[in-house]
């Protein structure tokens, strides 16, 4: 068995990849900025992160910077060249090279760095999250009346199929870009808010909205979508179901 260790290893997507990693016999070391003995900041790096490193198969890299994300990109690769590293596994987002987010734009920034790296790496963009299409339609939900982007699709994933996949990876060699991963289903903002109320009980009025900009257009043109690659299992609203109960 090997010795992986998971950046971000104890957020919502970090936590089940070091939870089926162990389960399938490996020795994890979770890399958190409040979760010893790897508790490091990847933005600042340091000694911590060269011990962290020294002597693993393989890097998951799950920690998810809002802001800093590149420097913590840039850090850990130079961490794992130093350490001789065999496998850098990266995952990103589908869409990130065609929709101009910001956030996209420095996730695709890090894929890059990743491939310049000279480590030998993987990269697996998987479509959104169940958790974050949850977290998005809970803040919609503040006001009186939901404002949902018109025409807008989504392909929510379950987070532990993805971490399943990951781990997966991690125990393999190093494999460049593999395929996507998207949701079982594709469903209207509309549609995944009227499941939203159904399972939550609340109620609210929807009204669809144009939004300008190039990123509205992107996603209207479904380019964070993955229809060719529909292979999770969980739905939406069994997501929700098991959440806030039947």
């Amino acid at each position: 068995m090997s010795t992986i260790l998971v950046t971000g290893g104890t957020g919502t997507l970090g936590r089940p990849v070091c939870e089926r990693l162990r389960a399938d016999g490996h020795e994890v070391r979770v890399l958190s900025r409040h979760s010893p003995p790897y508790a490091v900041d990847l933005r600042q790096g340091g000694p911590l992160l060269d011990r962290a490193v020294d002597g693993v198969d393989a890097v998951v890299h799950c920690s998810n910077i809002l802001r800093g994300d590149k420097e913590a990109a840039r850090l850990l690769i130079e961490a794992a060249r130093r350490a001789g590293v065999p496998h850098l596994l990266y995952i990103s987002i589908v869409g990130v090279d065609r929709i101009p987010l910001g956030y996209y734009r420095t996730k695709y920034a890090v894929e890059r760095m990743i491939r310049a790296s000279g480590i030998p790496w993987t990269l697996l963009r998987t479509t959104q999250f169940h958790d974050l299409v949850l977290r998005l339609l809970q803040g919609l939900a503040k006001p009186p009346v939901m404002l949902l982007p018109k025409d807008v699709r989504d392909q929510p994933l379950e987070v532990t199929e993805a971490a399943a996949r990951l781990a997966e990876l991690a125990a393999g060699p190093p494999a460049g870009r593999v395929e996507d991963m998207g949701g079982p289903e594709i469903l209207t903002f509309t549609e995944l808010a009227h499941a939203w109320q159904r399972a939550t009980g609340r109620r609210r009025r929807f009204v669809e909205v144009t939004l300008p900009g190039r990123v509205y257009q992107g996603l209207r043109h479904g380019r964070h979508l993955a229809p060719e690659r529909a292979v999770g299992r969980v739905t939406f609203e069994e997501f929700l179901a098991r959440r806030f109960g039947p």
